[in-house]
């Protein structure tokens, strides 16, 4: 039984990092009003986190490994305590920044330690229900994080307003580090390989070269160092690769293996998760104008959210139906799916851009986005892990879920880029259901390519019997 408390302990530090990355979005406008930020600050604000969380993701559990699955954890969850407390006591827009990216590296440590040590606490027979919980857990976060944001705000407990939802980790971090130093066992692998030190720094060196500019470019009004930033990230990307290939040859444990990009499928499988998880923008842009657009107050907005934490719940438990009716097509359906909830979005925002959209119309546009969002998330991660030889997916897994975060940071600088700038220096209802119009429709455009990836992927080669779906990723 004491194993399944210390599971408990650490399924919360699974739990958080979903958690601040999605809540974060329906108190967009109380902070921007709050603090007067301009919009390349509030795409920092996640994209910062989101950038930060990816990156160290792998190094996280490498550390995990090298120096205890327990510590690791306990050091993480508490910076990540600190760090809220950073957040929340922000006095200017570059210290909540600062705060946000900093939380992102606290979560990055531990975070992976929990699904590390299932293999350590559980036996065999254990291990599916241990995983189910795991992936449960995960999904619950991102389905209850706008309507726990918008009841937070709304409470205004203590007069706190949006700084709310980042103090009340607080209480929640002190129990997990006092249950966490008491319960969880000092687990570590037997042959720890050593930390990639040169493979993480270039890695993040081209993604910040990427996501920067891409950010404060446009508000910047394109100076030279943006355009700079931008020519110099591919440079920085084929050291980063190149450093990687030279290391495995000779001997060393490389950050990412670049001979298991050579395995048919899994580059295509990757790059449709890069286009896949864009849909993060989405809670960013609709909640935007929700507020400042229509005036819904945080509750209102976030229970305007319901309908794709409903569709996101019910969809991974509808998943082992659809792969045995509809096979390898389960991704690649599951965003279809979600293409049609942003055009039908689009649609019924273009009908009504200074109004409220009926309510029907929206509950069927925004389930559309968490349904088919719960069959493309686990399906398509899954597949991807699937096309990995049994020594490499470990880390294909860690590359997988560092190419979801990613994403959702490409996806907020670029389509929330978009959106800030149709709207303009000073908007109102009319110019943001434009421009919610135009990146909902980008949106679209970008799961339509993650599509054509996975069945260029997967379609010729993955097999119904291989995606084993029961084990949430």
């Amino acid at each position: 039984m004491r194993r399944w408390w210390a599971f408990a302990v650490l399924l919360v530090g699974a739990f958080l990092p979903p958690l601040d990355f999605f809540i974060v979005n329906v108190a967009i406008p109380s902070i921007r009003g709050s603090l007067h930020t301009t919009a390349a600050e509030l795409q920092l604000v996640i994209s910062g986190y989101a950038a930060a969380y990816a990156v160290f993701l792998i190094t996280g559990g490498r550390l995990g490994d090298l120096f205890g699955r327990k510590r690791i954890f306990l050091i993480g969850m508490c910076g990540f305590g600190l760090t809220s407390l950073l957040c929340g006591l922000a006095p200017t827009p570059a210290v909540l920044v600062v705060g946000r990216i900093l939380q992102g590296l606290s979560a990055a440590a531990m975070a992976p330690q929990g699904l590390a040590s299932v293999q350590a606490l559980f036996s065999v027979e254990e291990r599916s229900r241990a995983l189910g919980l795991y992936g449960a857990t995960v999904g619950l976060a991102a389905v209850v994080a706008q309507a726990l944001g918008g009841a937070l705000i709304a409470a205004n407990i203590l007069h706190l307003e949006w700084r709310v939802i980042f103090l009340i980790n607080l209480p929640i971090v002190a129990a997990v580090l006092i249950g966490g130093a008491k319960l969880l066992p000092d687990v570590r692998a037997e042959t720890p390989a050593p930390l990639d030190k040169a493979g993480v720094a270039l890695c993040a060196i081209t993604l910040a070269l990427l996501i920067v500019p891409l950010v404060e470019g446009r508000e910047a009004g394109w100076p030279g160092w943006a355009v700079g930033m931008l020519i110099l990230c591919p440079a920085a990307a084929f050291c980063f690769w190149r450093f990687e290939t030279s290391l495995a040859r000779r001997g060393g444990v490389p950050l990412v293996r670049a001979d298991l990009l050579r395995t048919p499928g899994l580059a295509s499988g990757l790059a449709a998760i890069l286009f896949f998880y864009v849909v993060s923008a989405f809670f960013l842009t609709f909640s935007v104008y929700l507020q400042s657009g229509l005036g819904l107050d945080p509750l209102a907005t976030g229970l305007v959210f319901l309908p794709f934490g409903v569709g996101f719940f019910v969809g991974p438990l509808t998943t082992p139906w659809a792969v045995r009716v509809f096979g390898r097509w389960v991704p690649a359906i599951g965003m279809l799916l979600e293409v049609a909830g942003c055009v039908y979005l689009a649609a019924i925002v273009a009908r009504a851009p200074a109004r409220m959209p009926e309510a029907f119309p929206l509950i069927v546009a925004i389930g559309l986005l968490g349904f088919g969002q719960g069959w493309a998330l686990p399906t398509l991660v899954r597949s991807v892990i699937d096309r990995a030889p049994a020594n490499g997916s470990g880390m294909i897994a860690g590359v997988a879920n560092s190419a979801l975060q990613i994403s959702a940071s490409l996806g907020v600088a670029v389509f929330g880029g978009v959106f800030f700038g149709i709207a303009g220096s000073s908007p109102h209802a009319e110019s943001m259901a434009h421009a919610l119009v135009v990146t909902m429709l980008c949106i679209g455009a970008s799961l339509g390519v993650a599509v054509l990836l996975s069945v260029i992927g997967f379609g010729a080669l993955a097999s119904p019997t291989r995606l084993n779906l029961k084990e949430p990723t």
